[in-house]
């Protein structure tokens, strides 16, 4: 409400001003509904010393702040002053005294100040020692020079990485490689001695059964094999047949395959004319079915002299001479197997 009765006088303080201002004074201020009615719109104006202030404050840490991340773009943008009413800058803090501002100020004069500030644009903050003396003033283009440069080297190391890779896959394939030929190497050399091994022993055997063969004989010519040992049949009293059967014709000489002394020598029942010749090792020829007999008991021959005929006396179906071998003991072996044991050729 507003009202009509004169206000009283206003005190003494109140009619000088209280910033610094001696010689001005206020007048008496009456305030009304109007008069504090708040104004809206775009004509409403912030207080003026808090924002001074604080446009102040805000201005260092801008400052601060582009230095710190060297991201300032404002290279072409004209510098700005800010002024203050005297009586609010003189209540202001010192600027050194401002946490991160005193690194900016020194003992020079304003005038190296502006100097400074002119030959070191604010794109230039957060830039290296480096990076200025390749020339690079624009810390937009350095942070994206380093990106790149930081790319680069990820990549290259990738690289570098995948070609140790590969290095060690192509060395481990190739010790692979070498390990495989040298034992192949190995085998090969293992199956040609081997196979020198086996020519060896073969040639000594055969050099073996050669030297035998000299002192053996074949006991008879012309012949043919009709029966082999072990073969089974009713034609024989045992059941199988216990020698080898050279069919010949009748007449045929009758040999002995080496030198020994004639056991016995005569009929011998299914054997026919049988002659026994007994070896120095103890082992007994027997020559069956002879027609004739030309040695006699004790006495000693060699090896290929005629000892009698082939013929087809005792159990027989033909002429042919029935050959049997045995050992010391008594006991009946293959005379095929005996007679190649010695070198010969049946």
């Amino acid at each position: 409400m507003a009202s009509n009765q004169p206000a009283p006088e206003a005190p003494s303080s109140f009619r000088t001003g209280s910033f610094g201002d001696e010689d001005r004074t206020w007048e008496e201020w009456n305030p009304t509904e109007e008069s504090i009615r708040p104004v809206r719109g775009r004509h409403r104006v912030a207080k003026q010393r808090g924002l001074a202030r604080s446009s102040t404050v805000l201005g260092v840490g801008v400052i601060a702040a582009v230095g710190a991340g060297g991201m300032a773009t404002a290279q072409s943008k004209p510098p700005v002053s800010i002024s203050l009413p005297d009586s609010i800058a003189d209540n202001l803090p010192d600027a050194k005294s401002l946490p991160g501002v005193g690194a900016f100020m020194s003992g020079d004069s304003h005038a190296d100040h502006e100097s400074v500030a002119a030959s070191a644009p604010l794109t230039s903050a957060g830039i290296t020692a480096a990076e200025a003396e390749q020339g690079t003033t624009d810390a937009g283009e350095a942070l994206r020079a380093r990106i790149l440069q930081q790319a680069e080297q990820q990549q290259a190391g990738a690289d570098a990485q995948a070609k140790a890779a590969e290095e060690q896959a192509a060395a481990e394939a190739a010790a692979a490689e070498a390990a495989k030929q040298q034992t192949e190497a190995e085998a090969k050399a293992a199956a040609k001695k081997k196979a020198a091994e086996e020519a060896a022993k073969k040639k000594a055997e055969a050099e073996r059964l050669a030297k035998l063969a000299a002192s053996y004989a074949v006991p008879t010519s012309s012949y043919t094999i009709t029966s082999t040992f072990g073969q089974a049949g009713s034609m024989w009293s045992s059941g199988y047949h216990t020698g080898l059967d050279f069919a010949a014709p009748t007449g045929t000489p009758v040999k002995a395959v080496h030198g020994g002394t004639v056991k016995s020598a005569g009929w011998s029942g299914s054997y026919g004319y049988r002659t026994v010749l007994e070896l120095d090792d103890g082992t007994e020829i027997w020559y069956c079915h002879q027609s004739s007999m030309d040695v006699t008991a004790g006495q000693k021959v060699t090896t290929g002299e005629t000892i009698g005929r082939v013929g087809a006396t005792g159990n027989v179906t033909g002429p042919h001479l029935h050959l049997e071998v045995h050992t010391a003991d008594g006991s009946g072996v293959d005379p095929m197997s005996w007679l190649r044991g010695k070198g010969l050729t049946i």
